[in-house]
C-alpha cells in the first residue's frame, strides 16, 4: 500500500490567497484554480474583473501542471515546431495547456497539487502562480 500526500481545502485556500494578494498588487484581476495531484479541482476563485474565458484556462493550467508534474511554460517551449512535444497541446481534447501560469505544488520533492492562473499576460500569470507557491511555502514553514 502507498501513502499519498495531497493538498486539502485549507491548503488550496492558502494558495489562492497568495495568488490573489499578488494579483491585487499588480492590478490584474485573475482566475485562480487549485487542483490535487491528479488534476482534480479543489478550489477556484474568479476575482472581480477576471476574464470569463480564463475560468477554463486557469483550471486546465492547474490540471496540466499537476498531471504532468511540470510547469505549463515548460510545455510551451517543448511544444514548438521541431521540438520533442510539438502538438501536445492538442492532447486530451486540447486540455493540456502550454502557456505560462500553471505550476505544480511540491512538498519534500513530491507533487501534491497544482495552481493555475489566467487573465493576465503569460508573464503575469506565471508571476501570480509563483506568488501562490511562495505564500504556501511561508505558511507551511510556520
Amino acid at each position: 500500500m502507498k501513502t499519498v500526500r495531497e493538498l486539502d481545502l485549507n491548503d488550496a485556500i492558502r494558495l489562492i490567497e497568495g495568488a490573489q494578494a499578488h494579483a491585487i498588487r499588480i492590478g490584474v484581476p485573475m482566475c485562480i484554480a487549485v487542483t490535487d495531484s491528479a488534476g482534480n479541482l479543489l478550489a477556484f476563485r474568479r476575482m472581480d474583473g477576471g476574464k470569463i474565458t480564463s475560468i477554463t484556462i486557469a483550471i486546465d493550467k492547474a490540471f496540466t501542471a499537476a498531471a504532468a508534474r511540470k510547469a505549463t511554460h515548460d510545455y510551451g517551449e517543448a511544444s514548438q515546431p521541431g521540438r520533442p512535444a510539438y502538438g501536445i497541446n492538442t492532447a486530451i481534447g486540447g486540455r493540456l495547456m502550454v502557456v505560462a501560469g500553471g505550476l505544480p505544488v511540491s512538498v519534500d520533492g513530491e507533487v501534491v497539487g497544482a495552481v493555475g492562473v489566467s487573465s493576465g499576460t503569460p508573464g503575469e500569470d506565471r508571476e501570480v502562480a509563483q506568488a501562490a507557491l511562495d505564500h504556501f511555502a511561508v505558511a507551511a514553514a510556520a
